[in-house]
């Protein structure tokens, strides 16, 4: 398997399936559907609902139910950058090489463009009940709407990122609270993704126990390596600017543990969420090499 080109192929099929749930601007909200499509289109990687997809094979799904989830997952995904990106928060002007929500429109429109994107998601996710065949499914799509807003909201992504802010005004941020930090503002969705797709699979309890903890590992190395960037990288690879967590005083994993160190929690992790998922009765080549690639990437 030629790892890059395989990549591009499903990131491609993922792009369609996914795009393919965005509104149809019209009438007099046209400007904040205009607004949330072009957050939507910004060109992102579409990580997260790769991730479902491929988990659901891992775990042996037939795939009817997962893509209202997938386009789901990031429509909240971009909601949560482009309020991130906001003057309130971090103030970016630049993401994926193009203005920022806030910057292509203005600041009222790109609040209401992530409440839309936020919103839409519950409209979207839903529509999988009118794909269920029996009462399994329903069970199943339940379950994963569970998950999905659970890890988006207070008790996750939203908690994460409130605790992100906090953090700021702290000199001496504690190891627990940044841990914490990542787990939910960065992990929580994807342990979403990977945790909905052993789910709408029909997976056994433990199977998704520890797909859960792969993802937990997943999360907070994907989140170790974005700060390891933000020191490392340029303007240039990222699409955005680099440098912003010394700007905004955040205290990262990197100002507490140094590169080298923080490069091998990076590693110890990645290990481990990969013996997880190669102890999986089925194999999945593709997602293993994909994690691997999603931790140890360079933008």
């Amino acid at each position: 398997m030629n790892f890059d080109e395989e990549l591009k192929t499903r990131i491609s099929r993922t792009e369609e399936i996914v795009s393919a749930y965005l509104p149809e601007p019209g009438d007099y909200g046209a400007r904040v559907m205009e607004a949330m499509n072009y957050s939507f289109l910004a060109g992102g990687k579409r990580i997260r609902p790769l991730l479902m997809i491929e988990t659901h094979i891992l775990c042996g799904g037939d795939g009817r139910l997962v893509a209202p989830f997938m386009a789901a997952l990031e429509m909240i995904h971009t909601y949560s950058l482009v309020h991130d990106d906001l003057p309130a928060m971090d103030g970016d002007e630049l993401r994926r090489g193009k203005p920022t929500t806030w910057k292509q429109y203005d600041e009222a429109c790109a609040i209401l463009a992530g409440d839309g994107l936020l919103n839409y998601s519950v409209e979207t996710a839903a529509l999988a009940f009118d794909m269920a065949e029996d009462h399994e499914d329903y069970i199943r799509i339940a379950a994963s709407m569970k998950i999905l807003y659970h890890h988006a909201g207070i008790y996750g992504m939203i908690g994460g990122q409130c605790a992100d802010i906090e953090a700021e005004e702290i000199r001496d941020l504690s190891e627990d609270m940044l841990i914490y930090i990542h787990r939910n503002k960065t992990a929580a969705l994807i342990r979403a993704a990977m945790t909905i797709g052993a789910v709408l699979a029909g997976a056994e309890d433990e199977t998704i126990r520890l797909i859960d903890r792969a993802a937990d590992c997943i999360g907070i190395a994907f989140q170790i390596q974005d700060d390891l960037l933000d020191v490392t990288g340029t303007d240039e690879t990222l699409g955005k600017p680099v440098g912003s967590d010394e700007r905004n005083n955040k205290t990262t994993y990197v100002t507490l543990h140094g590169i080298e160190e923080s490069r091998e929690a990076v590693e110890r992790l990645s290990r481990e969420a990969l013996d997880i998922v190669r102890d999986m009765r089925h194999r999945n080549e593709f997602l293993e090499n994909l994690i691997t690639w999603m931790i140890n990437r360079d933008r």
